[in-house]
């Protein structure tokens, strides 16, 4: 399409400049957020394993603990079913997946596990009940697809936080953090305010941001990128965090998050827990995590804190994705309150 061509086209169709923002990372008009009704005892949280593998044996410490907390728990039909490293086959795990997005009973659903398997299913679902009936959708990691999913295509909040495989064998002999980052789910399912904290950085750029919390995994979010389910960070706080990664991969994906527009408009940004493969002699990167990313926001100015308690680590708390959020980042350290 010549000049020419392109502007007549422009005038003719209403379209301006602004719409041909290929990666929609400007600030997306102001959407009413969908927040699922918070829970009470005697509802139902469902579980269910639409990624890997996990046995029932294995959900046993997660099903008691939430039982004691008042809440009934259905086992979905994916756990302890097995497809080589996923829980059961595409079909069976999108079954058991829409079953409990369609059944009225159920006003959570708890995936099992993470690992793999979720992208595979997400285009099978049917979310219309789901929209009319919203619930909490729980869990990280692979996960991350569903987070970025509902909040892309629904704009329906969700929960980040720790699976089943992650709740302790014995409440009695876990550590602190385990207790506090597990308590947290039930804190932020029975709609208590929380309060997360991190400590201070010399990394971290000073400021106040309020918006919509978004974000998880970092490779499931570049996996993500140009799909339906593809998340608009303009105007948000986007946090991330990623495992098993080695360096030069993690500034490959930061590359990817600022060369696709990610990081222009954002309101605040959170770096959470990364844990990274050593690197191969002889193939050292030469930049440590807080470097890589350093360089690729010197140019924003709105806050970002390091070392934030989320990801693959013990202090992996619970956070609600797509509400608003209120970040402050200072000579004390960060803190996330949801508002």
């Amino acid at each position: 399409m010549n000049r020419k061509h392109f502007l007549s086209f422009v005038l003719t169709t209403g379209a301006s400049l602004s719409t041909f923002n290929t990666w929609g990372n400007e600030p997306e008009s102001v959407k009413e957020i969908m927040i699922p009704p918070y829970l009470r005892p005697g509802d139902t949280i469902g579980i269910t394993s639409p990624a890997g593998y996990i046995t029932a044996e294995e959900i046993l410490p997660s099903v008691q603990l939430m039982e004691s907390w008042g809440f009934k728990v259905l086992t979905g039909n994916t756990i302890g079913k097995r497809d080589f490293s996923l829980g059961g086959t595409d079909d069976e795990r999108a079954a058991d997946f829409q079953g409990m997005l369609d059944n009225p009973d159920i006003k959570a659903i708890m995936c099992a596990r993470g690992g793999y398997g979720a992208v595979r299913i997400i285009d099978r679902l049917d979310f219309s009940r789901f929209k009319q009936n919203p619930k909490w959708i729980i869990g990280f990691s692979d996960i991350t697809v569903f987070h970025c999913h509902l909040n892309r295509q629904l704009n329906v909040a969700s929960i980040h936080s720790k699976m089943c495989n992650s709740f302790p064998s014995d409440w009695t002999l876990a550590e602190p953090i385990q207790i506090e980052t597990i308590l947290s789910i039930k804190q932020v399912l029975s709609g208590q305010a929380v309060k997360y904290t991190g400590s201070p950085s010399t990394y971290n750029k000073y400021g106040r941001a309020e918006a919509t919390l978004i974000g998880g995994n970092l490779s499931i979010i570049e996996t993500l990128a140009a799909s339906k389910s593809d998340i608009h960070t303009g105007g948000k706080i986007l946090f991330v965090e990623d495992t098993g990664e080695y360096l030069y991969s993690i500034d490959r994906m930061f590359w990817n998050l600022k060369r696709s527009g990610k990081l222009d408009n954002l309101k605040g940004l959170i770096i959470g827990g990364f844990k990274v493969k050593p690197d191969d002699t002889g193939d050292e990167f030469g930049k440590t995590v807080y470097e890589l990313i350093s360089e690729k926001i010197r140019e924003y100015e709105y806050p970002v804190c390091f070392d934030f308690p989320v990801g693959h680590q013990k202090n992996n708390f619970a956070l609600k994705c797509g509400a608003k959020h209120v970040l402050n980042v200072d000579v004390n350290g960060s803190s996330l309150v949801s508002i």
